[in-house]
């Protein structure tokens, strides 16, 4: 099982070490990668940056943002009361374990849990077809195709009643 925890300075050097993962960097795309110095510890009342552990173990970091407040307006102009996830696995032998899918209901659930919340938007790299199809299995829907920065990315945004029948199947 997996469980979020607040990222600390202490977990740069894990950070810093999976930014130079392959297929972390195939998942990044283009844009500048976090100054995790900068980042952490964040303080900030429109995001967090939490790791995943499995047993105590970190296996991922996850971003989540109030797209509308976030500081770099990195959203652009964009509806109040949504959250964006960013998400990344560290080690490559945790791809493909199911890992993924529990981070993100993990974040979900965190999201919908501000009963303000109607949607969560992401932004996969278009070339990204293994993330894309995971959004849409959980059951993310199209919006866009949009670029950010320098990024060709596809906009998925699952609604508060797409999560509610995600979190009602077994």
């Amino acid at each position: 099982m997996v469980t979020l925890r607040p990222a600390t300075k202490d977990d740069i050097p894990l950070l810093r070490r999976w930014d130079e993962k392959p297929h972390v960097k195939a998942a990044g795309g283009d844009d500048d990668w976090y100054e995790w110095d900068d980042e952490l510890p964040r303080n900030a009342d429109w995001g967090e940056l939490l790791i995943a552990e499995e047993a105590g173990r970190p296996v991922g970091v996850m971003e989540i943002i109030d797209p509308a407040k976030e500081p770099s307006h990195y959203w652009g102009e964009i509806e109040d009361n949504l959250r964006a996830i960013d998400i990344w696995i560290g080690e490559e032998e945790d791809l493909g374990r199911g890992l993924g899918t529990q981070m993100m209901l993990a974040a979900l659930g965190r999201c919908f849990a501000d009963e303000k919340v109607r949607a969560v938007v992401i932004d996969p790299l278009e070339s990204n077809i293994r993330a894309r199809r995971f959004y849409e299995r959980l059951g993310f829907e199209f919006v866009e195709r949009r670029v950010f920065d320098q990024d060709e990315c596809i906009v998925y945004r699952l609604t508060r009643a797409g999560y509610e029948a995600l979190a009602a199947c077994p």
